[in-house]
């Protein structure tokens, strides 16, 4: 579903990187700030895997505190787009999208997409929008994936990297795939993917709200909420609630596409490609992206590699979604490598 806070960019049929292509392709996205008159002072923010395009503009955006007047990305200096990327279920061209061929949505026929393909698709949205050479390409997460894709697929256009929470390569192989995929095949209505005529009563959207808490609390997100709510129930509470609201919003098929994309994602063979400079943000509880074991050996091959790379950890107990939750203790640091990269004279 689109949000209501969201602009929709339509382009033509859509190549893919495997073959075929999309008839059209759709993606969702939101912009805070001014371009300014040379159309070089953009930063391209890339979001998470289940997350959305609403970073900013209210206190409901998942960066807000980072994205604003006088915040470590400035509004008042920087154009921020939040894009949302081909696959997911927020507005953009994904699996619960109408193929034209057939009048009803992809479901599990969408066609296989890549990083690659994703990029390619902000790429056009960005030449939709006027904007030249990037400022920055800043990700979170599954969105820290297509920043180091940025870097290595279209090295000229930015001026600086942050991928944060993140690595350069897939964690996890196809078995992550078969995993999600078995889950649903439980739901009564699953129906072999094409589940949405029966997706109120036939168990699927239990299931994604089952998922998303368990994602929720894989990221640390319960810790964050029993320290603002001040008790175990509460926090669970909030989670089942939160959980139950994303089903309504997210698709299961989506889930498989943008994992299988991810399987296949590989920008560490490719680093020498990168010629911004880069600031690489990891959390030292975060288990999805393990400071101990990433941080050391990725800087290693960064500078093996030729890049302009500098690292930041964050100390915090809220794991993956430290860098959201303990913004206050990077947002310097990030602040001031868009300064020294990336600020407009």
């Amino acid at each position: 579903m689109l949000l209501a806070t969201s602009s929709l960019f339509k382009a033509g049929r859509f190549p893919l990187e495997g073959g075929g292509g999309l008839a059209e392709m759709c993606l969702a996205h939101e912009t805070y700030g001014t371009l300014n008159a040379a159309a070089d002072n953009a930063i391209l923010l890339c979001h998470g895997y289940t997350s959305n395009p609403h970073a900013a503009g209210d206190g409901t955006g998942w960066w807000h505190n980072l994205i604003g007047p006088g915040r470590a990305m400035d509004t008042d200096r920087y154009f921020v787009v939040c894009s949302n990327m081909i696959g997911s279920a927020f507005g953009s061209t994904g699996p619960g999208s109408v193929d034209p061929a057939t009048g009803r949505p992809y479901g599990p026929n969408f066609p296989d997409i890549t990083t690659s393909d994703m990029v390619a698709a902000q790429s056009l949205l960005l030449d939709h929008l006027g904007i030249g050479e990037l400022a920055a390409v800043v990700g979170f997460s599954y969105g820290g994936y297509l920043t180091f894709q940025w870097g290595v697929s279209h090295p000229r256009r930015m001026r600086a990297l942050v991928p944060v929470a993140t690595w350069n390569k897939s964690r996890g192989g196809p078995e992550t795939v078969t995993q999600i995929e078995d889950r649903f095949a439980q739901c009564p209505g699953w129906n072999g993917g094409d589940y949405y005529a029966g997706a109120e009563d036939g168990g699927v959207l239990d299931m994604l709200a089952e998922v998303r808490v368990e994602t929720l609390r894989s990221y640390g997100v319960d810790v964050a909420l029993r320290d603002q709510l001040g008790s175990e129930g509460a926090a669970t509470a909030e989670l089942q609630k939160r959980g139950q609201a994303w089903a309504r919003q997210f698709d299961a098929n989506s889930l498989i596409v943008l994992r299988r994309a991810a399987v296949i994602f590989n920008a560490w063979d490719n680093a020498a490609n990168i010629k911004a400079p880069l600031l690489y943000v990891l959390a030292n509880t975060d288990q999805r992206f393990p400071a101990d074991e990433l941080a050391v050996p990725t800087m290693a091959h960064l500078k093996a590699s030729g890049v302009n790379g500098s690292y930041v950890e964050i100390d915090s107990p809220y794991g993956h979604l430290a860098p959201t939750e303990d913004w206050r203790k990077w947002a310097g640091a990030l602040e001031t490598f868009l300064d020294q990269h990336s600020a407009i004279n």
